[in-house]
C-alpha cells in the first residue's frame, strides 16, 4: 500500500485513533482485571476484533461461561453486522483476496467511517477503504495491549469504563447524521428499536428489531439510494 493512500486514510480515521486508544485500553484493564495478560489482549484483538463482543468476553472468560452460551451471546450481540454487510456489498465488489478481512473488519466504527467517506481525488477507493479498516484495527490492538499492560502495573477499578464504547458510538452516529440530509434510515431504527423494547422488552428486543429494519430498508432500497444520488447532486451543484 502506498504512502498517498495511506496519508490519505489517516485524518479520516483520526476520530477512531481517539476512541479506540481509550476503549481499547478499557478493554485490556477489564481483561487483565480477571487475570488475563496482555498477550491475550492482543490476540483477542487481532482475531476476535469486536469491541462489545470482546467486552462480553471478559465476562464470559471470567464465569468461565459454556462454549454453546458463548455461541449464542456472541450471535446476538453482533447480528447488527448482518445489516452492515448487506450496505457494503457494492463497496466491496472487486476487492479480490482484501474482500475476506474487509468483512472481518467491518466494526461498528469502520462502518461509520466506511458508509459515509469518499476516496480523495487520485486515490484508489478500494486501496482506500483497505487503509481505513487496516488502520482502525490497528488502533484496537494497540489500545488493548497498552490497557492490558497498564492494568498490570497499576491498579485500576473497572467499574463503568465499558460504557466507554456507547460513548463512542454517540460521537459517529452524530457525525454521520450531521453528514446526510436525509436522516430516514437514522430514524427509522431509532422508531423501530422503541417499538421493540416497548413490545418485548430490552433485553429480547434486538433481533425483531433488527430484523424489521432489514425488511424495510430493502424494501425502499431503490428510494433511499435515489435520496442519497439526489443529495449528492445537490452537494456538486453547491460546490460549483
Amino acid at each position: 500500500m502506498d504512502r498517498k493512500t495511506l496519508s490519505a486514510a489517516f485524518p479520516v480515521t483520526v476520530p477512531v485513533l481517539m476512541g479506540y486508544l481509550a476503549i481499547g485500553m478499557a478493554f485490556g484493564f477489564m481483561l487483565q482485571a480477571v487475570g488475563y495478560n496482555a498477550l491475550w489482549a492482543f490476540f483477542m484483538s487481532v482475531t476476535i476484533y469486536a469491541g462489545s463482543g470482546q467486552y462480553l468476553g471478559v465476562e464470559l472468560l471470567s464465569t468461565c461461561a459454556a462454549l454453546s452460551t458463548v455461541a449464542l451471546m456472541t450471535l446476538l450481540i453482533n447480528f447488527r453486522h448482518l445489516v452492515y454487510g448487506l450496505s457494503m456489498l457494492e463497496k466491496f465488489r472487486g476487492m479480490g483476496l482484501r474482500k475476506g478481512y474487509m468483512i472481518f473488519s467491518l466494526t461498528d466504527e469502520t462502518y461509520a467511517l466506511l458508509s459515509s467517506v469518499q476516496a480523495p481525488a487520485g486515490v484508489d477507493p478500494r486501496n482506500f477503504y483497505f487503509a481505513i479498516a487496516m488502520l482502525d484495527h490497528s488502533y484496537w490492538i494497540l489500545g488493548s495491549v497498552l490497557g492490558a499492560v497498564a492494568g498490570a502495573l497499576l491498579p485500576v477499578d473497572t467499574t463503568g469504563i465499558d460504557f466507554a464504547m456507547t460513548a463512542l458510538f454517540v460521537v459517529i452516529a452524530v457525525e454521520q447524521w450531521k453528514t446526510y440530509r436525509s436522516h430516514i434510515p437514522a430514524i427509522l431504527g431509532a422508531v423501530v428499536t422503541l417499538l421493540c423494547m416497548t413490545a418485548v422488552g430490552v433485553d429480547n428486543m434486538l433481533l425483531p428489531a433488527l430484523a424489521i429494519i432489514v425488511v424495510v430498508l430493502l424494501s425502499q432500497r431503490s428510494r433511499l439510494d435515489d435520496a442519497q444520488a439526489a443529495e449528492e447532486n445537490g452537494k456538486e451543484e453547491t460546490v460549483c
